[in-house]
């Protein structure tokens, strides 16, 4: 059987799977559409949680990013991760127990006002609307190798099979889609781990091998690693970073953005109780754990997999040929996203840090005339099996998987922005008299629009959110994470701080974005270029997001105690949400 043929099979499997669950979990209601009618299990919730959160960035990129960055990289796991315990501890049961529909929701009853509520959809749309276009990009690329289809092609798939399950199904549809969906998404990443530590280090535990022995050199694997790309100009892979305070603040901006993710905490609100949503974010970490673990060891391994495939015999004796490249390269070079040129006319593939100046005389010396390989660090593990030559069911298996994890977050984004239009914006704001079957179908038709502009600028990507999907992060951060603090744990912050603190912070680090978006990356690939000097203090726009929270909150507290304090009922409101387990009744409703 054909690789395409076994490719199709595991893909067209889970599609027909995904559709069957939405037909049977179709929302009839607008609580069941939004919150899944609340009743959700905690560990059921856990898993469609990590779905959710594990998009193309976590499946497809991160592991790209480790691979090419090394130790300096490694901020997107410890980031990402810090997220969830900040999220478990400090927002999701108070917001469960606030018991309403949506981030929006949330602040627009909080802070008394429809312009916190406005300020707070705008804030939620644009950062859901950069993060689903990198997932739509990223469900382009795994459909155009793996389907053998365009990208633009693609991209259209994973839309139909997105509207078919979501906007029938709603949240309850998408609940049950994405327990399926981290199931393919967790086998598919970790049997081909296992496989290619089992060839390298003979430890069948991935985060193990990676600490462990290689077994063709007879030293530890990091060790190995770092001795090859030092051999081609490169910083060793464990070299510490320099930037300290870059890091911190990237680290910072990660997780604060994380846990102020509106697809996110969306899914606390459907669990029936207050101690649920605990739960649920204990099961999560467990959930994204699997993955985030054997992350790291997948991107040292693969990485040293793609120099020993091109340096067969080392990086100092002569490339491998051109014509002699290995199959995998051949298929990865029909979607554009590796590319060789021939610099000086050898007919071998050269590959290194040609940006290197200290490297210069040793690539001279080699007869090399520039790097001629570029590779998308966005193909490494959905390469990777094939890279180790894995048997085709395993290929297969991994390219369900990177499909599953871009249309799961996907959904769940785009959910988002639909409750956001129409529960906050038309039901909250332009219409509040519409009926519940009017609601609805709002919800349905926002849902359909939605989905039609993530195609769109999936096509038609900017460059900055193609790239990457951390500035969602950044831009969730410094707009909407403040606004949750600040509601729960002060009730001195009023609708007039609210407002102002959202729209700082906001403007503010859009600002930075675009204007740094020129020293962002590496041209003609995506790694983040070393360019602290034209940073304003070194802080780069990925990290921007954690600054911005801190303007936020500076004007937000400035504004409300030179204005007027909130109404006493509200003060009361903050004061039973922060009400300890025990102290009341309404903690379990």
């Amino acid at each position: 059987m054909s690789q395409f043929a076994i490719n199709l099979i595991f893909v067209g499997a889970s599609f027909a799977l995904y559709i069957g669950i939405a037909i049977w979990a179709r929302a009839g209601s607008t609580k069941e559409f939004y919150v899944a009618g609340g009743g959700v299990n905690p560990i059921t919730n856990g898993m469609a949680t990590a779905a959710d959160w594990m998009s193309a960035a976590s499946f497809i990129s991160m592991a790209g990013l480790i691979a090419a960055g090394g130790y300096a990289n490694s901020t997107f796991l410890m980031g990402w991760t810090g997220g969830y315990v900040l999220l478990a501890m400090l927002l999701a049961p108070y917001l469960r127990k606030f018991g309403k529909f949506t981030v929006p929701d949330f602040i627009g009853d909080r802070f008394y006002s429809r312009g916190a509520r406005l300020t707070a959809v705008v804030c939620l749309i644009i950062m859901s609307v950069t993060y689903v276009i990198g997932q739509m990009t990223g469900a382009g690329v795994a459909f155009s190798r793996f389907l053998e289809v365009s990208s633009a092609a693609g991209i259209w798939i994973a839309a139909a099979i997105v509207f078919l399950y979501a906007v029938f199904g709603g949240m309850k549809g998408i609940t049950y889609t994405q327990v399926a969906q981290y199931v393919v998404l967790i086998i598919a990443y970790t049997i081909p781990a296992v496989f290619i530590s089992l060839q390298l280090t003979g430890n069948p535990i991935p985060m193990f091998g990676m600490f462990g022995t290689h077994v063709e050199s007879g030293q530890p694997l990091l060790a190995t690693l770092d001795e090859v790309v030092r051999d081609l100009g490169f910083r060793d892979y464990t070299a510490d970073v320099e930037n300290k305070l870059n890091m911190v603040l990237f680290t910072l901006s990660l997780m604060i953005g994380t846990a102020g993710l509106p697809h996110v905490i969306i899914r606390f609100f459907t669990v029936p109780k207050v101690a649920d949503a605990r739960w649920s974010a204990g099961w999560t970490l467990v959930f994204i754990a699997l993955l985030y673990l054997t992350a790291p060891a997948v991107a040292s391994m693969a990485r040293l997999n793609l120099i020993t495939t091109i340096f067969p015999d080392g990086p100092s004796a002569p490339a491998l040929a051109y014509e002699d490249r290995p199959d995998w390269v051949k298929t990865w070079e029909q979607t554009g996203l590796i590319r060789w040129e021939d610099k000086n006319n050898d007919g071998r593939i050269q590959m290194y840090n040609d940006a290197n100046a200290a490297f210069a005389p040793t690539a001279e010396a080699r007869g090399w005339a520039g790097n001629e390989l570029t590779v998308n660090n966005d193909i490494l593990v959905l390469a990777n099996p094939e890279i180790a030559n894995l048997p085709g069911w395993v290929i297969g298996l991994i390219a369900a998987g990177g499909i599953a994890a871009a249309l799961s977050t996907a959904a769940g984004l785009l959910l988002a922005i639909s409750s956001a239009i129409s529960h906050d914006l038309i039901k909250k704001i332009i219409n509040p008299g519409i009926s519940e079957k009017g609601e609805m179908l709002a919800a349905r038709i926002s849902m359909a629009g939605a989905i039609l502009l993530a195609t769109y600028l999936g096509l038609n990507p900017p460059g900055f959110a193609a790239q990457v999907v951390a500035l969602a992060f950044g831009i969730a951060a410094a707009s909407l994470f403040p606004a949750l603090m600040m509601g729960i744990f002060s009730k001195r912050v009023n609708d007039k701080g609210a407002i102002a603190g959202m729209l700082a912070g906001l403007i503010t680090t859009l600002l930075y974005i675009f204007t740094y978006l020129g020293w962002f990356f590496i041209p003609g690939t995506n790694m983040l270029a070393n360019t602290a000097d034209n940073w304003l203090f070194g802080i780069s726009p990925l990290s921007f997001g954690a600054v911005g929270a801190m303007i936020n909150f500076a004007v937000a507290y400035a504004v409300s105690l030179s204005t007027e304090e909130p109404p006493q009922e509200i003060q009361d409101l903050v004061e039973s949400v922060r009400t300890p387990k025990g102290a009341g009744a309404a903690l379990d409703h």
